[in-house]
């Protein structure tokens, strides 16, 4: 997947001739332009929508690495709350007998 659907490249002295208006009103018209030095990317100028759909891109893929990494990793094996209540040396009960904390 492309992150930048057909960037032009400009340089940083052709970006400052164009001025920040200039590259301002590329990216409202849906330009995408990478500033590039010495032939190197250094920066992007996108639209705000695109910069919104980048980052939705991101914490999709962040959340489906998640999910990926708990899949492969998952054992199957699941604790109830007893068993870890247990494990602390509380029973349903004992936490039920404790005063609530707004009393």
């Amino acid at each position: 997947m492309a992150l930048m659907h057909s960037p032009q490249e400009i340089s940083v002295t052709d970006a400052t001739r164009r001025g920040v208006a200039g590259l301002v009103a590329d990216a409202e018209q849906g330009s995408e332009l990478v500033v590039t030095r010495h032939h190197r990317p250094v920066a992007a100028v996108v639209s705000i929508g695109r910069l919104t759909e980048l980052e939705t891109a991101e914490a999709d893929l962040r959340d489906l690495a998640l999910v990926l990494a708990r899949a492969a990793t998952d054992s199957g094996r699941r604790t109830s709350l007893d068993e870890v209540l247990a494990a602390y040396g509380h029973t349903r009960e004992s936490l039920a007998a404790l005063p609530d904390a707004d009393e």
